[in-house]
């Protein structure tokens, strides 16, 4: 059984009002460094392999310290990539309210996909893919994985056996820790959206 800690990463000062998506440049804030390093110091006790990131600024910042603390090095996945949104990117949640694909796909995650963007379906396929792959070459180990709201709630959902459309089920907020267990019979979850940084 291979341990998998799915960390969100910290705040940034665009949380809660720009798709941020893969737009670059966009790094922690004070408080989300902060929540980076309680994590590093909840983390400290647990024996953990690897610690992997997206390429993202803000994954690989709150992925850092982790490494540190554990004399790890961070390696860097596409495939644990944020949510391609295509040309949402960078839009506030506020101007993206009068589009009517934003409102499809905020019930239909399972079918639409953002314009010019990637498909839910696409994203969970990688990152499960990456999951099982990483699983079977650590079949005893423990990986602290930096990622994004949406990597994460596809992995927990597909591990649930859940539909795509039913992401509202599943909270992932920033600075939190969901655990899974996956070995060759498949997933487990063990905690979600656990808060160790406040």
């Amino acid at each position: 059984m291979t341990k998998f800690s799915l960390i969100r990463h910290g705040v940034h000062d665009a949380v809660d009002h720009i798709l941020v998506g893969r737009l670059a440049g966009v790094r922690l804030n004070s408080r989300g460094r902060d929540q980076a390093r309680r994590i590093a110091d909840g983390l400290f006790d647990e024996h953990i392999d690897s610690v992997q990131s997206s390429p993202q600024m803000r994954a690989q910042e709150t992925a850092e310290p982790i490494a540190r603390r554990l004399g790890l090095s961070v390696e860097i996945f596409a495939e644990i990539d944020e949510l391609d949104t295509g040309a949402w990117t960078g839009r506030s949640f506020a101007a993206l309210q009068g589009d009517p694909l934003w409102s499809l796909w905020n019930t239909t995650r399972g079918t639409i996909r953002p314009p010019n963007g990637e498909s839910m379906v696409e994203l969970q396929t990688r990152a499960v893919d990456h999951l099982n792959k990483i699983a079977a070459s650590l079949p005893d180990g423990h990986v602290a994985l930096c990622s994004h709201a949406e990597v994460i709630r596809a992995i927990v959902l597909h591990a649930l056996k859940l539909p795509l459309d039913d992401f509202h089920r599943v909270d992932i907020a920033p600075a939190t820790i969901s655990t899974l267990a996956v070995d060759r019979d498949g997933a487990a979850v063990i905690a979600l959206n656990q808060p160790v940084a406040s």
